[in-house]
């Protein structure tokens, strides 16, 4: 081979080698030079690289690190038993115990509540200890060197729920056979459509016929439906009326507004007790069912559960609070020079509340009872009128002032738009059949969670 063909040779040879070379590094980058593969990461994503459904994921640890102890507190358990039962020194407990109190309250076990305990794999000491006090937070206890205990709460995602119904039977059964609210939830939602309207709204007397739209949110956390958001806005229609609460906030305000914007929180409640009914109401010529003669009946009597909390019915001071042999136990609370409210018949008094006592309305004042003359458990709620006692259902009580005219544009805005969906919302009919047992509605109760405190 001549110097001519040797030089060729080495030549081709060099073409081939780095032909060679720059398609073993184009399989790595497509850009000579390049440090990343764009083309390489986005396979691993097609292929999930990146997703291992082997790793749990809680409390913002990966937990295939410890060894895992999931349970439930016990009756009478309390920090140092449980944390005892797993090697941890009394020591340490006073510790967490001391730690506790930076916490802007102090966490309780509660029996039923979940707890979890986190232990080093290798040394199966407890680093960690996880309570529950309900679905929005959790307590963590930190065991390690720095040992601190800290609340942390979770993300909440808030969901729009709409539903209605039409009373057949009662207004319970109407929520709680609706197919859109879960059976353990019944009773928030009607403590929240309660709290809107009942300024305006005798549930007191819910007859058949009587109609309701509401929309709500609902807490979602982690996927799992927790508990009742917020009460949005409500219409329930009785009597031949229609009735609407919007929820409006701003800088100034934060409630519920009727559709011209005035507040729907009246001057009084419409009773000073919650899921009571009527069993008597305000009659001059009653026959006594005790005395058995005819007496004027100058109070509304509503009965419920020994014990039921009783409620102021507007701000004011506590005139009186004594006892008779008629009236029982009672409480008489003076609003203004014009309007007294009074109320008898209590099994005991609120703590606290004394004669110069400043009440503030739905303030809890007593419990329902059956002391003096009574036949049974209930409040006898009397409405004084320039000292005399009226009927409280026929008095014309002035409406609270309405927004003011620099907030009404931004209220009406709002009150447009969920109006204008309450109104699209087709009212239900709930079947008795479809109507939840007792027995159903508690084990639905066991696998929820609780509401947001």
């Amino acid at each position: 081979m001549d110097n001519r063909q040797k030089w060729l040779f080495f030549i081709g040879s060099l073409m081939i080698g780095l032909i060679c070379y720059q398609s073993a590094n184009s399989s790595k980058s497509p850009v000579l030079g390049s440090h990343t593969s764009t083309k390489i990461a986005t396979s691993q994503e097609e292929i999930g690289a990146f997703h291992r459904p082997d790793i749990k994921e809680k409390y913002g640890m990966t937990l295939n690190y410890f060894d895992v102890v999931e349970d439930k507190v016990s009756r009478n358990d309390l920090l140092s038993i449980i944390l005892d039962k797993h090697g941890v020194s009394a020591y340490d407990v006073d510790v967490l115990a001391k730690k506790e109190k930076n916490l802007e309250s102090t966490p309780y076990l509660i029996p039923g509540k979940k707890y979890t305990i986190l232990k080093n794999k290798k040394t199966g000491k407890v680093e960690h200890f996880m309570y529950e006090p309900n679905a929005y937070k959790y307590i963590q206890y930190d065991l390690r060197d720095t040992m601190n205990v800290v609340e942390v709460k979770k993300e909440v995602n808030k969901k729009v729920v709409t539903s209605s119904g039409v009373i057949e039977s009662s207004l319970w059964n109407a929520i709680v056979g609706s197919e859109d609210i879960h059976a353990s939830m019944v009773q928030a939602i009607a403590a929240n459509m309660e709290d809107a309207l009942q300024w305006s709204v005798d549930f007191h007397h819910v007859q058949k016929g009587d109609k309701f739209r509401m929309i709500f949110e609902e807490d979602w956390i982690e996927g799992e439906r927790v508990g009742v958001g917020k009460l949005i806005a409500a219409h329930f229609f009785q009597d031949n009326n229609d009735y609407y609460a919007i929820r409006f906030k701003n800088e100034k305000y934060d409630g519920f507004f009727d559709p011209e914007g005035r507040p729907m929180k009246k001057n009084f409640l419409k009773a000073p007790v919650k899921y009571a009914r009527i069993s008597s109401r305000f009659n001059p010529r009653r026959f006594h069912p005790v005395l058995k003669r005819v007496k004027a009946h100058l109070g509304t009597d509503f009965a419920a559960p020994k014990g039921t909390p009783i409620m102021a019915t507007a701000d004011g001071i506590v005139t009186k609070r004594s006892r008779t042999r008629g009236n029982g136990n009672f409480v008489k609370i003076k609003h203004d020079e014009t309007y007294s409210t009074q109320y008898l018949h209590m099994s005991k008094f609120q703590k606290g509340v004394t004669v110069g006592t400043r009440v503030k309305q739905g303030q809890t004042i007593g419990y329902v009872g059956s002391t003096g003359l009574a036949t049974g458990p209930h409040v006898c709620y009397r409405f004084w009128k320039n000292g005399k006692q009226v009927d409280p259902k026929r008095q014309n009580l002035p409406p609270p002032d309405p927004l003011p005219e620099e907030d009404k544009e931004q209220f009406f805005l709002e009150r447009d738009k969920w109006i204008g969906k309450l109104k699209g919302i087709e009212f239900k009919t709930i079947g008795e059949e479809n109507i939840p047992t007792e027995e159903e509605i508690e084990e639905m109760e066991k696998d929820s969670s609780d509401s947001n405190p």
